[in-house]
């Protein structure tokens, strides 16, 4: 199993010597590798079992940082950078010829961000190169907010194992980019469509089976070995009520089933996105048969909790 630490010397090391650091960040853990070193890259998808036509983000330490791995920024998304970055926002830009096809997965442009959290924010800027870095569980299956998260899925693949505690976003970052002057959100996630349309007209473009044009886009995804359903909880409980259920809820307890996981009493949906992947994983290690949620409101960090259910549901 991988050592967990809070070493940043040690993690750089071994991200310098073409090795994987799992890294802390504000939405969910991430898996990490030089962007420059292509048997880095290489290793990331093997570790994570992860199909080559799904590309990776990059993590980078501040704007200068962009130069190294795209052509221009867009003027209009300038002041969004200022404003939204650090922070759970990535976007697609026009890459450079030294940014791998293996991170793009031969796309034209690469994705990118600056993670706001303290710990990795200072391994990246100790290092002289970019990281790229998607979630750090297996492909295709839940996401990783701790590091205990990590060391249970992926522990004898990764060398080493940052820990930055618990992740406070706790959902992915939201993916845009720009199309015939138009902000078109490609994955919904920690910054809300409401965020993104102080800045101008914003589209989506959601749901890709296959050949996503960013990360995150595939219709089955995040999802628990168990079945899960999506719909009313109490309707979907009196017509599975002969199986063993497990139940993700907003703000309601119910007590005629084996388990549920209220994501938050308050009902509030940034507390409720924090909780969510940490419940879905409780649930998946359960003895029981399927797992039951519903709608969250469709409101701001709401519509990535639909999504990622959605998604996790598909099978």
């Amino acid at each position: 199993m991988a050592k967990i630490g809070s070493d940043i010397i040690e993690a750089a090391t071994i991200l310098r010597a073409g090795g994987l650091v799992a890294i802390p960040t504000e939405t969910v853990y991430g898996l990490a590798g030089n962007a420059f070193d292509e048997n880095a890259v290489l290793s990331i998808f093997k570790a994570k079992d992860r199909p080559s036509f799904d590309p990776l983000i990059v993590h980078i330490k501040n704007q200068q940082a962009l130069t190294q791995l795209v052509k221009d920024i867009p003027a209009h998304l300038q002041t969004m950078i200022d404003d939204l970055w650090p922070g759970p926002l990535t976007i697609l830009l026009d890459k450079r010829a030294n940014v791998s096809d293996l991170i793009t997965s031969g796309l034209t442009r690469v994705a990118v961000r600056i993670p706001r959290h303290a710990i990795t924010e200072s391994l990246l800027h100790s290092l002289e190169f970019p990281i790229a870095a998607p979630s750090a569980n297996p492909f295709g299956y839940i996401s990783p907010t701790t590091a205990r998260h990590v060391q249970d899925q992926l522990g004898d693949k990764v060398d080493y194992i940052l820990d930055g505690g618990p992740a406070d976003v706790g959902i992915e970052s939201t993916i845009i980019g720009i199309e015939n002057e138009k902000i078109v959100i490609y994955r919904l996630g920690g910054t809300s469509l409401e965020t993104l349309s102080q800045y101008g007209e914003v589209t989506t473009s959601l749901n890709n089976s296959s050949n996503p044009q960013a990360p995150g886009m595939l219709k089955s995804h995040y999802a628990p070995s168990k079945p899960m359903l999506v719909g009313n909880i109490e309707e979907l409980v009196e017509k599975h009520g002969n199986k063993t259920l497990g139940i993700i809820s907003f703000s309601k307890l119910y007590t005629n089933v084996a388990k549920c996981e209220v994501l938050s009493e308050r009902g509030n949906l940034d507390e409720a996105a924090r909780q969510m992947f940490g419940a879905l994983r409780r649930l998946d290690q359960e003895n029981i048969d399927l797992i039951l949620t519903e709608p969250f409101p469709n409101t701001g960090v709401g519509r990535a909790i639909n999504d990622r259910f959605q998604r996790a549901a598909v099978r």
